[in-house]
Protein backbone atom coordinates (compact mmCIF):
# COMPACT_ATOMS: atom_id res chain seq x y z
CA UNK A 1 0.00 0.00 0.00
CA UNK A 2 0.95 3.45 -0.91
CA UNK A 3 1.99 5.95 1.65
CA UNK A 4 -0.86 8.71 1.65
CA UNK A 5 1.15 11.74 2.24
CA UNK A 6 3.04 10.86 -1.60
CA UNK A 7 -0.66 11.70 -3.04
CA UNK A 8 -0.96 14.46 -1.10
CA UNK A 9 -0.99 18.00 -3.63
CA UNK A 10 0.80 20.40 -4.88
CA UNK A 11 3.34 17.16 -4.78
CA UNK A 12 6.46 19.20 -4.82
CA UNK A 13 5.98 21.48 -1.33
CA UNK A 14 4.84 18.06 -0.35
CA UNK A 15 8.04 16.11 -1.45
CA UNK A 16 10.08 18.84 0.79
CA UNK A 17 8.68 18.86 3.84
CA UNK A 18 8.26 15.54 4.09
CA UNK A 19 12.43 15.09 3.82
CA UNK A 20 12.30 18.10 6.51
CA UNK A 21 10.63 16.13 8.87
CA UNK A 22 12.69 13.42 8.32
CA UNK A 23 15.46 15.76 9.38
CA UNK A 24 16.02 16.74 13.20
CA UNK A 25 15.89 20.41 13.68
CA UNK A 26 15.45 21.77 16.98
CA UNK A 27 16.05 25.26 17.78
CA UNK A 28 19.72 26.22 18.31
CA UNK A 29 20.49 22.93 16.18
CA UNK A 30 19.74 22.89 12.65
CA UNK A 31 23.08 22.37 11.25
CA UNK A 32 21.58 19.61 9.37
CA UNK A 33 18.72 20.73 7.96
CA UNK A 34 21.35 23.87 7.04
CA UNK A 35 23.14 21.24 4.95
CA UNK A 36 20.48 19.62 3.06
CA UNK A 37 19.73 23.06 2.27
CA UNK A 38 22.42 23.92 0.86
CA UNK A 39 22.42 20.19 -1.06
CA UNK A 40 18.84 21.46 -2.58
CA UNK A 41 20.52 24.83 -3.96
CA UNK A 42 23.43 22.82 -5.19
CA UNK A 43 21.54 20.52 -6.73
CA UNK A 44 19.80 23.25 -8.77
CA UNK A 45 22.64 25.32 -9.61
CA UNK A 46 22.08 28.17 -7.78
CA UNK A 47 24.50 30.21 -5.78
CA UNK A 48 24.20 29.44 -1.99
CA UNK A 49 25.08 32.32 0.71
CA UNK A 50 25.87 31.83 4.01
CA UNK A 51 26.61 33.87 7.05
CA UNK A 52 28.49 33.65 10.51
CA UNK A 53 25.62 32.06 12.11
CA UNK A 54 23.81 29.93 9.71
CA UNK A 55 21.19 31.64 7.75
CA UNK A 56 21.04 30.85 4.18
CA UNK A 57 19.95 32.37 1.12
CA UNK A 58 19.42 30.03 -2.66
CA UNK A 59 20.03 32.73 -4.88
CA UNK A 60 17.41 32.01 -7.83
CA UNK A 61 17.37 33.01 -11.74
CA UNK A 62 14.39 34.62 -12.63
CA UNK A 63 12.61 32.71 -15.23
CA UNK A 64 13.21 33.66 -19.11
CA UNK A 65 11.76 36.90 -20.19
CA UNK A 66 11.45 38.46 -16.51
CA UNK A 67 15.22 38.83 -15.32
CA UNK A 68 14.22 42.99 -15.04
CA UNK A 69 11.75 42.41 -12.24
CA UNK A 70 12.48 43.42 -8.87
CA UNK A 71 14.10 40.92 -6.30
CA UNK A 72 11.85 39.14 -4.39
CA UNK A 73 12.85 37.37 -0.91
CA UNK A 74 11.17 34.22 0.17
CA UNK A 75 11.86 33.78 3.88
CA UNK A 76 11.22 31.52 6.91
CA UNK A 77 12.93 29.91 9.15
CA UNK A 78 15.01 26.24 9.31
CA UNK A 79 13.96 25.59 13.20
CA UNK A 80 10.77 23.98 14.67
CA UNK A 81 9.77 24.20 18.08
CA UNK A 82 9.99 20.06 19.70
CA UNK A 83 7.08 19.45 21.99
CA UNK A 84 5.65 15.91 22.96
CA UNK A 85 2.94 14.16 24.89
CA UNK A 86 4.53 12.81 27.89
CA UNK A 87 4.37 9.05 26.93
CA UNK A 88 6.08 9.91 23.62
CA UNK A 89 9.41 8.18 23.41
CA UNK A 90 10.65 10.37 20.46
CA UNK A 91 14.09 11.71 20.51
CA UNK A 92 14.16 14.99 18.50
CA UNK A 93 18.05 14.73 18.23
CA UNK A 94 17.74 11.23 15.85
CA UNK A 95 14.73 10.61 14.62
CA UNK A 96 12.00 11.35 11.88
CA UNK A 97 8.37 12.48 12.62
CA UNK A 98 5.72 9.94 12.32
CA UNK A 99 3.53 11.59 10.29
CA UNK A 100 -0.05 10.84 9.70
CA UNK A 101 -3.37 11.97 7.93
CA UNK A 102 -6.24 12.24 9.50
CA UNK A 103 -8.91 13.59 7.05
CA UNK A 104 -7.78 16.84 5.47
CA UNK A 105 -5.00 17.73 8.23
CA UNK A 106 -1.56 16.49 8.80
CA UNK A 107 -0.16 15.62 11.77
CA UNK A 108 2.78 14.01 13.86
CA UNK A 109 2.01 11.26 16.36
CA UNK A 110 3.06 12.57 20.17
CA UNK A 111 5.13 15.28 18.80
CA UNK A 112 5.30 18.66 17.17
CA UNK A 113 4.67 18.33 13.53
CA UNK A 114 6.91 21.10 12.37
CA UNK A 115 4.34 22.99 9.69
CA UNK A 116 5.80 25.81 11.71
CA UNK A 117 7.78 27.04 9.60
CA UNK A 118 8.47 23.87 7.51
CA UNK A 119 5.66 23.77 5.18
CA UNK A 120 6.26 27.62 4.37
CA UNK A 121 9.86 26.89 3.62
CA UNK A 122 8.54 23.68 1.57
CA UNK A 123 6.51 26.19 -0.37
CA UNK A 124 9.57 28.65 -0.92
CA UNK A 125 11.48 25.55 -2.66
CA UNK A 126 8.56 23.69 -4.15
CA UNK A 127 9.18 26.81 -7.12
CA UNK A 128 12.51 25.25 -7.46
CA UNK A 129 10.76 21.93 -9.05
CA UNK A 130 7.73 23.52 -10.54
CA UNK A 131 7.88 24.21 -14.81
CA UNK A 132 4.38 26.42 -14.47
CA UNK A 133 6.01 29.06 -12.18
CA UNK A 134 6.82 32.17 -13.10
CA UNK A 135 8.80 34.73 -11.68
CA UNK A 136 11.31 37.37 -11.61
CA UNK A 137 14.81 36.91 -9.51
CA UNK A 138 14.28 35.35 -6.17
CA UNK A 139 16.37 35.01 -2.66
CA UNK A 140 15.29 31.93 -0.51
CA UNK A 141 15.92 33.31 3.10
CA UNK A 142 16.21 30.62 5.46
CA UNK A 143 16.66 31.81 9.07
CA UNK A 144 18.19 29.98 11.95
CA UNK A 145 16.92 30.38 15.40
CA UNK A 146 13.48 32.11 15.02
CA UNK A 147 12.09 29.99 18.04
CA UNK A 148 13.92 30.71 20.87
CA UNK A 149 15.17 34.14 19.97
CA UNK A 150 15.28 35.18 16.22
CA UNK A 151 18.88 34.54 16.19
CA UNK A 152 19.19 34.27 12.28
CA UNK A 153 17.14 37.95 12.08
CA UNK A 154 18.92 39.65 14.52
CA UNK A 155 22.31 38.50 12.93
CA UNK A 156 21.25 39.66 9.07
CA UNK A 157 23.89 41.67 7.30
CA UNK A 158 22.43 44.16 5.17
CA UNK A 159 24.97 43.18 2.52
CA UNK A 160 23.77 39.52 2.52
CA UNK A 161 20.13 40.83 0.75
CA UNK A 162 19.96 42.32 -2.15
CA UNK A 163 15.86 42.21 -2.79
CA UNK A 164 13.78 45.03 -0.99
CA UNK A 165 10.65 42.97 -1.03
CA UNK A 166 9.52 39.95 0.66
CA UNK A 167 7.11 37.74 1.45
CA UNK A 168 6.93 35.97 4.92
CA UNK A 169 5.68 32.27 4.89
CA UNK A 170 5.32 31.98 8.33
CA UNK A 171 1.60 32.49 9.07
CA UNK A 172 -0.89 30.01 9.83
CA UNK A 173 -4.42 31.61 8.79
CA UNK A 174 -5.77 30.24 5.51
CA UNK A 175 -6.92 33.14 3.52
CA UNK A 176 -5.24 36.37 5.76
CA UNK A 177 -2.76 38.13 4.75
CA UNK A 178 -0.62 39.63 8.02
CA UNK A 179 0.58 43.19 7.34
CA UNK A 180 2.14 43.92 11.35
CA UNK A 181 3.13 41.55 14.25
CA UNK A 182 3.76 42.24 18.11
CA UNK A 183 6.98 42.99 19.46
CA UNK A 184 8.29 41.19 22.29
CA UNK A 185 10.76 40.30 25.14
CA UNK A 186 11.80 38.49 27.69
CA UNK A 187 11.85 38.14 31.66
CA UNK A 188 13.89 35.45 33.69
CA UNK A 189 13.74 35.63 37.95
CA UNK A 190 16.31 34.21 39.67
CA UNK A 191 15.66 32.55 42.90
CA UNK A 192 18.16 31.52 45.40
CA UNK A 193 18.51 27.37 45.75
CA UNK A 194 18.37 26.79 48.95
CA UNK A 195 17.51 23.71 50.42
CA UNK A 196 17.86 21.77 53.87
CA UNK A 197 16.97 18.15 55.16
CA UNK A 198 13.38 17.37 55.17
CA UNK A 199 11.32 17.61 58.57
CA UNK A 200 11.58 14.54 60.64
CA UNK A 201 8.41 12.37 60.00
CA UNK A 202 7.28 14.46 56.76
CA UNK A 203 6.04 12.70 53.59
CA UNK A 204 6.45 13.58 49.93
CA UNK A 205 3.41 14.05 47.93
CA UNK A 206 4.12 14.58 43.86
CA UNK A 207 1.65 16.92 42.53
CA UNK A 208 0.77 17.30 38.47
CA UNK A 209 -1.09 18.76 36.04
CA UNK A 210 -1.37 17.66 32.61
CA UNK A 211 -3.58 17.56 29.74
CA UNK A 212 -3.57 20.78 29.16
CA UNK A 213 -4.28 22.12 25.38
CA UNK A 214 -0.77 24.57 25.77
CA UNK A 215 -0.16 25.95 22.43
CA UNK A 216 1.54 29.31 20.98
CA UNK A 217 1.58 31.66 23.52
CA UNK A 218 0.92 34.26 21.32
CA UNK A 219 -2.24 33.05 18.85
CA UNK A 220 -3.38 30.79 21.22
CA UNK A 221 -3.29 33.50 24.17
CA UNK A 222 -6.53 35.60 23.44
CA UNK A 223 -8.46 31.57 23.88
CA UNK A 224 -7.76 31.59 27.76
CA UNK A 225 -6.69 28.38 27.72
CA UNK A 226 -4.61 27.46 31.43
CA UNK A 227 -1.63 27.36 32.25
CA UNK A 228 -0.52 24.65 34.38
CA UNK A 229 2.41 26.44 36.09
CA UNK A 230 -0.33 29.30 37.22
CA UNK A 231 -2.51 26.56 38.05
CA UNK A 232 0.14 24.88 40.00
CA UNK A 233 0.42 28.00 42.11
CA UNK A 234 -3.46 28.18 42.77
CA UNK A 235 -3.29 24.29 44.17
CA UNK A 236 -0.60 25.38 46.70
CA UNK A 237 -1.57 28.74 47.31
CA UNK A 238 -4.97 26.89 48.65
CA UNK A 239 -2.68 24.53 51.17
CA UNK A 240 -1.39 28.21 52.71
CA UNK A 241 -4.44 29.51 52.99
CA UNK A 242 -6.22 26.20 54.84
CA UNK A 243 -3.32 26.03 57.62
CA UNK A 244 -1.02 23.45 55.72
CA UNK A 245 2.39 24.05 56.24
CA UNK A 246 4.72 22.67 53.89
CA UNK A 247 7.84 22.81 51.60
CA UNK A 248 8.53 21.88 47.80
CA UNK A 249 11.63 19.66 46.56
CA UNK A 250 10.80 20.33 43.45
CA UNK A 251 8.64 22.67 40.92
CA UNK A 252 8.89 22.51 37.27
CA UNK A 253 6.52 22.87 34.08
CA UNK A 254 6.44 23.95 30.67
CA UNK A 255 9.58 23.34 28.03
CA UNK A 256 9.50 26.54 26.06
CA UNK A 257 9.69 30.19 26.32
CA UNK A 258 6.71 30.97 23.34
CA UNK A 259 4.69 28.13 24.61
CA UNK A 260 1.89 27.85 27.06
CA UNK A 261 2.61 25.13 29.70
CA UNK A 262 0.61 22.03 29.05
CA UNK A 263 2.64 20.49 32.39
CA UNK A 264 3.95 21.18 35.60
CA UNK A 265 4.93 19.25 38.59
CA UNK A 266 5.80 19.30 42.30
CA UNK A 267 7.08 17.97 45.41
CA UNK A 268 5.16 18.91 48.29
CA UNK A 269 6.46 18.12 51.56
CA UNK A 270 3.76 17.85 54.09
CA UNK A 271 3.60 16.04 57.67
CA UNK A 272 2.55 12.56 57.96
CA UNK A 273 -0.58 13.52 59.31
CA UNK A 274 -1.89 15.88 57.00
CA UNK A 275 -1.35 13.61 53.39
CA UNK A 276 -4.68 13.01 53.33
CA UNK A 277 -5.80 16.46 54.25
CA UNK A 278 -3.81 17.95 51.61
CA UNK A 279 -4.64 15.39 49.11
CA UNK A 280 -8.48 16.52 49.41
CA UNK A 281 -7.49 19.93 49.55
CA UNK A 282 -5.98 19.72 46.36
CA UNK A 283 -8.58 17.35 44.67
CA UNK A 284 -11.59 20.09 45.59
CA UNK A 285 -9.31 23.10 43.93
CA UNK A 286 -8.51 21.14 40.98
CA UNK A 287 -12.74 20.53 40.85
CA UNK A 288 -13.22 23.81 40.95
CA UNK A 289 -10.86 25.03 38.39
CA UNK A 290 -11.73 22.11 36.28
CA UNK A 291 -15.52 23.95 36.22
CA UNK A 292 -13.71 27.39 35.81
CA UNK A 293 -11.80 26.10 32.19
CA UNK A 294 -14.65 23.77 30.82
CA UNK A 295 -14.90 23.35 27.35
CA UNK A 296 -11.58 25.06 26.68
CA UNK A 297 -9.66 22.38 29.31
CA UNK A 298 -11.60 18.83 27.92
CA UNK A 299 -8.58 16.76 29.08
CA UNK A 300 -7.17 18.45 31.93
CA UNK A 301 -5.75 16.03 35.14
CA UNK A 302 -4.48 16.16 38.24
CA UNK A 303 -2.60 13.67 39.64
CA UNK A 304 -1.50 13.52 43.79
CA UNK A 305 0.76 10.69 44.74
CA UNK A 306 2.02 9.55 48.05
CA UNK A 307 5.91 8.86 48.06
CA UNK A 308 6.20 8.24 51.51
CA UNK A 309 8.91 9.54 53.78
CA UNK A 310 10.70 12.40 52.26
CA UNK A 311 14.16 10.99 51.60
CA UNK A 312 15.82 14.14 49.22
CA UNK A 313 16.56 17.33 50.71
CA UNK A 314 13.82 20.11 50.61
CA UNK A 315 13.66 23.60 49.59
CA UNK A 316 13.85 26.18 52.57
CA UNK A 317 10.17 26.98 53.03
CA UNK A 318 10.83 30.59 52.94
CA UNK A 319 11.66 29.89 48.69
CA UNK A 320 8.49 27.59 48.24
CA UNK A 321 6.28 30.62 49.59
CA UNK A 322 7.89 33.47 47.30
CA UNK A 323 7.90 31.38 44.10
CA UNK A 324 4.39 30.43 44.71
CA UNK A 325 3.52 34.41 45.28
CA UNK A 326 6.13 35.24 42.39
CA UNK A 327 3.56 32.80 39.75
CA UNK A 328 0.42 34.52 40.98
CA UNK A 329 1.90 38.09 41.41
CA UNK A 330 3.39 38.40 37.60
CA UNK A 331 0.75 39.43 34.86
CA UNK A 332 -0.28 36.34 32.65
CA UNK A 333 -2.53 35.52 29.59
CA UNK A 334 -4.31 38.52 27.80
CA UNK A 335 -3.81 41.93 29.06
CA UNK A 336 -5.65 44.50 26.45
CA UNK A 337 -6.60 44.10 23.26
CA UNK A 338 -6.29 46.71 20.34
CA UNK A 339 -7.30 49.31 19.85
CA UNK A 340 -7.04 49.08 15.66
CA UNK A 341 -8.08 45.81 14.88
CA UNK A 342 -11.01 43.75 15.99
CA UNK A 343 -10.57 40.26 18.10
CA UNK A 344 -6.43 41.03 18.68
CA UNK A 345 -4.45 40.71 21.49
CA UNK A 346 -2.68 44.24 22.33
CA UNK A 347 -0.22 42.82 25.32
CA UNK A 348 -0.09 40.33 26.96
CA UNK A 349 2.64 38.17 28.90
CA UNK A 350 3.04 34.34 29.60
CA UNK A 351 4.45 32.28 32.73
CA UNK A 352 6.42 30.07 30.22
CA UNK A 353 8.67 27.91 32.44
CA UNK A 354 10.05 27.24 35.50
CA UNK A 355 13.15 25.16 36.14
CA UNK A 356 15.92 24.65 38.84
CA UNK A 357 19.82 25.04 37.45
CA UNK A 358 22.97 26.69 38.74
CA UNK A 359 21.97 26.88 42.29
CA UNK A 360 19.12 28.57 41.58
CA UNK A 361 15.01 27.90 40.46
CA UNK A 362 14.44 30.27 37.76
CA UNK A 363 11.08 31.11 36.53
CA UNK A 364 10.92 32.20 32.35
CA UNK A 365 8.47 34.41 30.82
CA UNK A 366 7.60 35.84 27.73
CA UNK A 367 6.23 39.22 26.90
CA UNK A 368 4.28 40.91 24.26
CA UNK A 369 2.91 43.73 22.51
CA UNK A 370 1.93 45.60 19.57
CA UNK A 371 3.15 48.81 20.91
CA UNK A 372 5.74 49.12 21.84
CA UNK A 373 6.51 51.40 24.92
CA UNK A 374 4.24 48.92 26.75
CA UNK A 375 6.62 45.72 26.57
CA UNK A 376 9.32 47.69 29.06
CA UNK A 377 6.04 48.52 31.14
CA UNK A 378 4.97 44.49 31.76
CA UNK A 379 9.14 43.71 32.49
CA UNK A 380 8.63 46.21 34.84
CA UNK A 381 5.89 44.65 36.72
CA UNK A 382 7.16 41.05 36.75
CA UNK A 383 10.45 42.71 38.26
CA UNK A 384 8.89 44.34 40.73
CA UNK A 385 7.52 41.41 41.70
CA UNK A 386 10.61 39.69 41.84
CA UNK A 387 11.93 41.90 44.34
CA UNK A 388 9.48 41.75 46.50
CA UNK A 389 9.88 38.17 47.11
CA UNK A 390 13.70 38.56 47.06
CA UNK A 391 14.20 37.03 43.23
CA UNK A 392 16.38 39.19 41.13
CA UNK A 393 15.01 39.57 37.44
CA UNK A 394 17.11 39.85 34.15
CA UNK A 395 15.54 41.62 31.58
CA UNK A 396 15.89 40.48 28.03
CA UNK A 397 16.47 43.44 25.14
CA UNK A 398 13.61 41.71 23.38
CA UNK A 399 12.67 42.10 19.03
CA UNK A 400 10.57 45.23 17.54
CA UNK A 401 7.02 45.32 16.26
CA UNK A 402 6.15 45.23 12.48
CA UNK A 403 4.09 48.40 11.74
CA UNK A 404 1.55 48.02 8.86
CA UNK A 405 1.87 49.74 5.76
CA UNK A 406 -1.27 49.94 4.37
CA UNK A 407 -0.44 51.40 1.33
CA UNK A 408 2.23 49.26 0.10
CA UNK A 409 1.84 48.24 -3.63
CA UNK A 410 3.27 44.79 -2.19
CA UNK A 411 -0.09 43.95 -0.38
CA UNK A 412 -2.11 45.92 -2.91
CA UNK A 413 -0.47 43.09 -5.62
CA UNK A 414 -1.30 40.38 -3.10
CA UNK A 415 -4.76 41.33 -2.10
CA UNK A 416 -5.72 41.22 -5.44
CA UNK A 417 -4.10 38.00 -6.03
CA UNK A 418 -6.10 36.45 -2.97
CA UNK A 419 -9.15 37.20 -4.47
CA UNK A 420 -8.46 35.29 -7.65
CA UNK A 421 -7.47 32.28 -5.66
CA UNK A 422 -10.47 32.52 -2.43
CA UNK A 423 -13.25 34.00 -4.11
CA UNK A 424 -13.13 36.71 -1.65
CA UNK A 425 -11.60 39.61 -0.43
CA UNK A 426 -8.76 38.56 1.58
CA UNK A 427 -8.81 39.50 5.62
CA UNK A 428 -5.91 41.83 5.84
CA UNK A 429 -4.59 41.46 9.63
CA UNK A 430 -1.86 41.67 11.90
CA UNK A 431 -0.55 38.79 14.22
CA UNK A 432 -0.17 38.90 18.51
CA UNK A 433 3.21 36.83 17.96
CA UNK A 434 6.78 37.50 17.31
CA UNK A 435 7.53 37.28 13.23
CA UNK A 436 11.07 37.76 11.96
CA UNK A 437 9.47 40.94 9.63
CA UNK A 438 9.70 43.40 12.80
CA UNK A 439 13.39 42.28 13.20
CA UNK A 440 13.98 42.70 9.21
CA UNK A 441 11.66 45.97 8.69
CA UNK A 442 14.15 47.55 11.39
CA UNK A 443 17.58 45.95 9.85
CA UNK A 444 16.19 47.41 6.03
CA UNK A 445 14.43 50.53 6.03
CA UNK A 446 11.56 50.78 3.44
CA UNK A 447 11.72 46.80 2.79
CA UNK A 448 8.19 45.92 1.40
CA UNK A 449 6.76 43.28 3.11
CA UNK A 450 3.25 40.88 3.98
CA UNK A 451 3.20 37.58 5.40
CA UNK A 452 0.94 34.96 4.45
CA UNK A 453 0.56 30.74 4.88
CA UNK A 454 -1.56 27.82 5.31
CA UNK A 455 -4.24 26.72 7.85
CA UNK A 456 -1.89 25.23 10.88
CA UNK A 457 -3.82 24.60 14.61
CA UNK A 458 -1.95 23.74 17.49
CA UNK A 459 1.26 25.49 16.61
CA UNK A 460 4.02 24.55 19.62
CA UNK A 461 1.65 21.44 20.99
CA UNK A 462 1.81 18.08 20.19
CA UNK A 463 -1.65 18.59 18.56
CA UNK A 464 -0.37 21.18 15.62
CA UNK A 465 -1.90 19.92 12.42
CA UNK A 466 -1.87 21.57 9.03
CA UNK A 467 -4.72 21.38 6.73
CA UNK A 468 -3.65 19.83 3.35
CA UNK A 469 -6.09 21.42 1.43
CA UNK A 470 -5.34 25.05 2.35
CA UNK A 471 -1.47 24.15 1.44
CA UNK A 472 -2.78 24.33 -2.02
CA UNK A 473 -4.55 27.57 -1.63
CA UNK A 474 -1.53 29.00 -0.03
CA UNK A 475 1.11 27.45 -2.43
CA UNK A 476 -1.21 28.59 -5.30
CA UNK A 477 -1.23 32.20 -3.68
CA UNK A 478 2.61 32.30 -3.74
CA UNK A 479 2.66 31.94 -7.47
CA UNK A 480 0.56 33.84 -8.02
CA UNK A 481 2.12 36.71 -6.59
CA UNK A 482 5.20 35.94 -7.95
CA UNK A 483 3.76 36.03 -11.11
CA UNK A 484 2.10 39.03 -10.58
CA UNK A 485 5.62 40.56 -9.78
CA UNK A 486 7.37 39.46 -12.22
Amino acid sequence: MSDPITQLEPKHVWKYFTQMTAIPHRSKNEAEIGRWLQQVGRDHGLTVRTDEVGNIVLVVPATPGHEKAPIVILQGHMDMVCEQNNDSTHDFAKDPLKLRVDGEWLMATGTTLGADNGVGLAGALAILDDPDAVHGPLEILATMDEETGMTGAFNLKTEFLDGRMMLNLDSEEDGAIYVGCAGGADVKAFFDHETAPAPAGSVLLEVGIGGLRGGHSGLNIIENRANALRMLARLLKDLQKQGVAFTLTDLAGGSAHNAIPREATAGVVVAGGEAARVKGIIEARFDRMRAEYGKRETRMSLSCADRGACAVPAWKPELAAALVDFMLLVPNGALTMSQDLPNLVESSCNLATIKTAGGKVIAHLSCRSSVQPVIPEIQETIAIAAARVGATAELGAGYPAWQPDMDSPLLAAAKGVFEGVFGRTPEIKAIHAGLECGIIGEKFPGIKMVSFGPEIHGAHSPEEKVHVPSVGRFYQALRGILKQLA
